[in-house]
């Protein structure tokens, strides 16, 4: 019910104390959710052998350095850390 909204005086609508804004789905989001779709493909396309989640941020979290030889190692960090720094710029 935290999110429910009431009436207060004056018949206008105000929120219940300690809800959060709904979120925005707009053009931007959209946008958003292409370009980081667009960058995984990429990279999926750079690395077709790898199991890439869908959060690259966990994929690097879970990785286990020392599992690959280390010239595949130093690649596939920079090509993971790279997609991310490119959806974080948005280009």
């Amino acid at each position: 019910m935290s999110g429910r909204r009431r009436r207060g005086r004056r018949g206008r609508i105000r929120r219940r104390s300690g809800s959060s804004p709904a979120p925005v789905w707009g053009p931007e989001w959209a946008y958003e959710r292409e370009h980081a779709g667009r960058v995984q493909s990429d990279l999926a396309v750079d690395l077709p052998d790898e199991d890439l989640g869908e959060d690259l941020s966990e994929t690097l979290d879970m990785y286990v350095l020392g599992s690959k030889p280390r010239c595949e190692e130093v690649e596939y960090l920079a090509l993971v850390e790279d997609a991310i720094d490119r959806i974080a710029r948005g280009s």
